[in-house]
């Protein structure tokens, strides 16, 4: 808003009598108070700083500190042991000042020094305690003496009302496991996917590599350990996500579901001016570092650096690399509908619109009924398509004019939203209603998304909304936090009228949302209809299907004495048995957030032991005693493998890590070329919830999410995303390929459903028994 005020602000015109300047009253005390805000932004950053820099200490104890020297001195006693005489000689102003001021100046430079030993001393403690796992590997509800005094001792060192990031430079570095350890694990998980000579084999190839040039590897590690502040993060951002050439719609890119059952409105514009406004909320809390930190057991802090760049950030096609573009602060938004994209202001006077002012924005994009410019329809198709067209079109027709101007508004937009055509949701009377759902989020109509902002907010035309977001930036968890922030503000604090609308009194004089412009040739048509012809086919090819597990949850698992996440993994692998008729690798995602920048490891789920409980699963030969005693073994050793991924001695991040350095140093490996062109046919991940417990499922049972998802993995795979929600209902999203005849992402659904009855059936059987 600030720019077009700015434009007419100030206008004259030439007379006979001279220049005749004309000031208009409002747009300059909208110019003033858009000043305000942005100094005021810069304030409570300066501010934000400081208190962070300082942590777990605060600025006022620094005062303490110095009126603590400064008592001492007055009774002559010297706590410096002769220091303060030392500084008092070096001050370089002497000649200036009486003895009793170069005294007090001298104790005041001593205090601060103390006091800034103080905080390091603090913060190495802190680190110290951080870097104790042991509570993780305790039995669930039991936690042993040594853990008792450490979680003392850890609220006693965090210091009281942290802000988000205050406890970043405590936070312990990533550990890099040991070169024989990780080939122990790694031939182990592998073990029950091989037969004897392909085992052998592999063993060998790992044996030579342990002897030559693994250490050497190992030490060019160590020594980027002590260097950065993860050894794993820039490099799995770069090569994993950001030299990937090929698409990533549906490839890369995940999404996130609106709540299951309640939609409180279904006008379109006034839903998506609730959840802009809430988004807005949360970027405000989130810049000025008022979200609280993570916590595990609400005492240990979580690594927050990922969520810096939710907002105000997009993913720049290169030829060789993208990178990632991130700007502190951006005061629009643009919004996709029809075919038409459109700027719009997120702030007046210094403030955040209001949800009634977003509301009458969209609703005016909505009622427009101007064509698309040519060229314009598919345009975002080229973020759907391979890297390297984009990359080059990019630079050939979007560098100067106002291609530019209007591509540096989306990509510097706060948000980019889509105020879709299409009605989407789950209704349990109709069939499948969920995959349509999903499939519309993941890759919509291949053009209808700009995906390589950091998340695309989705409005649909029946008031239901979703989200498909950026991989490279964070992880699910990061956009997850965000989501359920926006979902439970929407319903439980800003609300809508009785007849749907957004709540408050708008201002009718706001600038309409303007069009961007667009002088797109023929060429770069052609190279948009390429990428959408690309992007069209791998969306095509998405069978998707999203299966409502009801029959029980994580209330009845826990009364079986046992990790909901392991029941359901080792049922994953039931299922995929029966499915396929073998066992594959699968990866499962957990986080490394317990370090500076962590990111996620990888728990490889199908182990010996859990092969050994789906084979007594099959034999009929088997006793239910059997296979309770080897599902008990399986889930414990999944368990332990999660617990060891989170703290740092997972196996495929080093793996990963000392292939990178092999390559930089020319180095050729043929076990690790072997272990990293090793396909994840079944590639899982839990969703997080109630990461904020902003909503009491217990009182309000029908606000729940239904998760999100993400696409296959492996051409011949599955993708499976769950998330287990509240005591009595589990969601799986499964995704896998048409063009691929090994797989039917219904037919596994159905398996995976059975699989979870017949293993509870174990347990109700043994209860039968004891009656």
């Amino acid at each position: 808003m600030a720019e077009a005020h700015q434009a007419v602000a100030f206008q004259f015109t030439v007379t006979p009598d001279g220049i005749d300047f004309h000031l208009s009253r409002e747009a300059l005390k909208n110019i003033y108070l858009s000043g305000i805000t942005s100094w005021r932004k810069r304030l409570i950053r300066f501010k934000n700083g400081v208190l962070t820099g300082v942590y777990p200490a605060s600025p006022s104890s620094w005062l303490i500190v110095v009126i603590a020297i400064m008592s001492t001195m007055y009774a002559r006693i010297d706590p410096s042991m002769g220091m303060i005489d030392c500084i008092k000689k070096t001050l370089p102003v002497n000649g200036y000042l009486a003895v009793q001021t170069q005294t007090v100046l001298s104790a005041m430079l001593f205090a601060t020094g103390l006091w800034v030993s103080l905080i390091l001393v603090l913060r190495y403690i802190l680190k110290m305690l951080l870097s104790y796992h042991g509570w993780m590997f305790e039995p669930h509800g039991r936690m042993s003496r040594t853990t008792k005094i450490w979680a003392t001792l850890v609220k006693m060192f965090s210091g009281r009302r942290p802000l988000l990031y205050s406890f970043q430079a405590s936070l312990p570095r990533l550990p890099v496991p040991g070169v024989d350890d990780t080939i122990k694990r790694y031939l182990e998980s592998v073990r029950p996917l091989l037969d004897d000579e392909q085992y052998n084999r592999m063993e060998s190839l790992a044996n030579e590599f342990k002897k030559d040039p693994a250490p050497k590897l190992q030490k060019y590690l160590i020594l980027k350990s002590w260097w950065a502040t993860n050894y794993v993060s820039d490099w799995w951002e770069e090569y994993i996500y950001l030299r990937g050439r090929s698409p990533i719609m549906v490839n890369s890119n995940f999404y996130a579901m609106d709540l299951l059952y309640v939609t409180p409105t279904h006008r379109q514009a006034a839903r998506a001016g609730n959840a802009v406004h809430a988004m807005l909320i949360y970027r405000r809390k989130l810049d000025r570092e008022e979200h609280s930190p993570m916590r595990a057991l609400g005492i240990v802090p979580m690594c927050s650096y990922q969520m810096e760049r939710m907002f105000n950030t997009t993913r720049i096609p290169g030829i060789e690399t993208d990178f990632i573009q991130h700007l502190k602060d951006s005061k629009h938004m643009v919004v996709y509908h029809k075919g038409r994209f459109y700027k719009v202001w997120l702030h007046h006077g210094g403030r955040h619109l209001q949800p009634c002012e977003l509301e009458m924005q969209f609703q005016k994009i909505l009622d427009d009924k101007t064509e698309p410019q040519p060229g314009e329809l598919k345009l975002a198709a080229l973020t759907a398509g391979e890297r390297i067209p984009w990359a080059r079109a990019r630079v050939k027709f979007f560098s100067q004019g106002i291609n530019k101007a209007s591509l540096d508004a989306i990509e510097k937009a706060a948000i980019f939203m889509t105020l879709d055509e299409e009605e989407q949701g789950y209704d349990k009377e109709k069939l499948r209603s969920i995959d349509s759902y999903a499939k519309s989020l993941l890759h919509g109509k291949c053009y209808n998304r700009w995906f390589d902002k950091s998340f695309n907010l989705i409005a649909y035309k029946n008031g239901k909304l979703g989200v498909n977001a950026e991989h490279s930036w964070a992880d699910a968890p990061i956009v997850g936090h965000m989501w359920e922030f926006v979902l439970s503000t929407d319903h439980f604090q800003l609300g809508y009228t009785e007849e749907g609308h957004c709540k408050g009194d708008m201002n009718k004089m706001l600038s309409p949302p303007s069009k961007l412009k667009w002088d797109i040739p023929q060429e770069c048509q052609d190279i948009t209809e390429s990428s959408y012809k690309m992007a069209k086919v791998i969306a095509d090819d998405v069978d998707f299907h999203g299966c409502l597990f009801d029959d029980f949850g994580k209330g009845l698992i826990k009364k079986c004495r046992t990790s909901p996440d392991a029941f359901i993994q080792i049922a994953l692998q039931v299922a995929h048995f029966r499915d396929k008729g073998e066992f594959c690798l699968t990866y499962e995602a957990s986080m490394t957030r317990l370090f500076r920048e962590g990111r996620t490891e990888t728990v490889r789920s199908c182990t010996i032991e859990s092969t050994a409980f789906v084979h007594a699963m099959e034999n009929p030969d088997k006793t239910i005693e059997e296979r309770l005693q080897l599902f008990h073994v399986a889930a414990e050793k999944h368990q332990n493998m999660y617990r060891l991924a989170m703290t740092g001695a997972g196996i495929d991040r080093h793996l990963f890590c000392l292939y990178v350095v092999s390559k930089y140093l020319g180095i050729d490996s043929p076990f690790l070329k072997q272990v990293l062109s090793e396909p994840w046919r079944l590639s899982t991940s839990q969703t997080p919830q109630q990461q904020l417990n902003m909503i009491d499922l217990n009182k309000y049972p029908q606000y729940i999410s239904a998760g999100g998802g993400f696409g296959p993995v492996a051409d011949d795979g599955y993708g499976v995303s769950y998330i287990i929600v509240g005591e009595d209902l589990i969601t799986f999203h499964i995704s896998s390929k048409f063009s691929s005849p090994e797989t039917d992402s219904y037919r596994f659904g159905q398996n995976i459903r059975q699989a979870m009855l017949d293993i509870k059936a174990l347990f109700n059987t043994k209860k039968d028994k004891k009656m």
